[in-house]
């Protein structure tokens, strides 16, 4: 925020200077707005968020990247390495330098993926592990289609950026095992857990809440985000196809056609097994949803999908506080708010309202952007040691949590930067 101030006031007194003693008390444009905000996330990614990343992450000793990083920014070099905490990894770098052209990126993104070509991939069964040991033996080799989605995810991310082949085959390798072991050809959607050798299992989904939940809204988002980044560099009728489905599932069995909150649990039927909203996923769906629609190149889709967006950010407005952040979730059993303020969630807000002012031209969409990232660079941004903290409270001190593990890579905030970056430059 500090700097979007003294821009703003710079451009607000060029703006007085220049009407000659008549009183001005409107605020910039949509245009100058946007372009102050793309500045803003710009200079974080690039002097702060990846430079700490780059900085800190690199294991030299054991290959890859260290597994987690402290509160205190101290190095935990004997930790595990997480799937999807790397499989992140790689997505962030392979896109910084798509859109940066920075080769520092390139090198860090190459070293991601080869790592996980070398040590996450089962070249017995197929698919990625969850977690290695520090030194890259499979501790956990259980196979999670929300783990294994993220490596679609980043794998195909890593072949957009470059033209890579060896990527695109692996990504695409993933997507065949889900199609074949993981979808529920009965009643639809995927199957999330599974054995070494994709046998299902009724071990732990993310997040689950009851010995009901089959199907989740976590995974089957994330699995939407894959797919859509895979047809955008291998767009084949039967990728179209399996894409379409997942956008079709949110439209008709995830998204609570009386609340337009999304329906966390479900059970193999698509019953609601949960009683939860999560202000974070339903904002981050809202664009997410629209970005695969928008793929996909169907009018009469991407129409109710924009209806749908718009629904959802407007009913993330509850959650909205006063100085620009929102809450992490609601009990509708108990009525609780949980009220701390946690990274992911405040960054996937300022791209689902920055999306939302695009569909619509509503500007206060794009006030709700500006102002969570205002709080996002006074609070989550560590401007003296480097790095974000993932998590404050509700009065803005930060919490204990590792700045790097197994649940926090560069990728939520990484990606926010570099969605406003693009988009602001569209508008441009």
């Amino acid at each position: 925020m500090r700097g979007y101030l003294l821009l703003l006031a710079a451009l607000l007194l060029t703006l007085n200077s220049g009407c000659k003693g008549k009183k001005t008390d409107q605020k910039p444009d949509a245009e100058l707005r946007i372009e102050l905000l793309k500045n803003e996330v710009e200079e974080n990614l690039t002097k702060n968020l990846l430079s700490w990343w780059s900085a800190k992450s690199v294991d030299y000793v054991n290959g890859g990247f260290y597994g987690r990083i402290n509160s205190k920014d101290s190095v935990i070099a004997d930790a595990n390495k997480g799937g999807i905490m790397n499989a992140r990894i790689l997505w962030t770098y392979s896109a910084a330098y798509r859109v940066l052209k920075d080769t520092a990126y390139l090198r860090l993104a190459t070293r991601a993926k080869d790592y996980i070509l070398e040590h996450f991939i089962d070249k017995q069964y197929g698919g990625a592990y969850w977690s290695l040991d520090a030194k890259g033996q499979p501790v956990n080799t259980r196979k999670q289609v929300y783990t294994n989605a993220f490596f679609i995810y980043g794998l195909a991310e890593y072949s957009r950026a470059t033209g890579d082949k060896e990527s695109l085959e692996a990504a695409k390798a993933i997507f065949e095992l889900f199609e074949k072991h993981a979808l529920d050809k009965e009643s639809n959607g995927y199957f999330e857990v599974f054995s070494q050798d994709w046998q299902r299992i009724r071990d732990r989904m993310i997040g689950e809440s009851s010995d009901n939940d089959e199907k989740t809204m976590n995974t089957s988002l994330h699995l939407m985000e894959a797919y859509a980044n895979l047809y955008r560099v291998w767009p084949d009728l039967r990728m179209a196809d399996r894409l379409r489905n997942i956008v079709e599932i949110f439209l008709e069995k995830i998204i609570d056609k009386n609340t337009y909150h999304l329906i966390n649990f479900m059970d193999r039927n698509w019953n609601r097994t949960s009683q939860v909203d999560s202000y974070g996923h339903d904002i981050e769906a809202s664009w997410l949803l629209h970005e695969a629609a928008s793929l996909l190149g169907d009018p009469q889709l991407l129409k109710r999908v924009e209806e749908s967006s718009i629904k959802m950010a407007e009913t993330v407005e509850e959650a909205i506080q006063p100085d620009g952040s929102i809450v992490y979730e609601k009990d509708l059993a108990t009525g609780h708010v949980q009220t701390s303020r946690s990274w992911w969630a405040q960054v996937e807000t300022v791209v689902g309202y920055f999306n939302a002012y695009e569909i619509s031209g509503n500007e206060k969409f794009l006030d709700y952007a500006v102002n969570c990232w205002n709080f996002i660079d006074d609070y989550h941004v560590d401007h003296i040691n480097g790095g974000w903290f993932p998590n404050v409270s509700e009065t803005g001190v930060p919490g204990r949590g590792d700045k790097a593990g197994h649940w926090v890579a560069p990728y939520h905030n990484g990606r926010m930067c570099l969605e406003i970056i693009e988009r602001a430059e569209k508008h441009h």
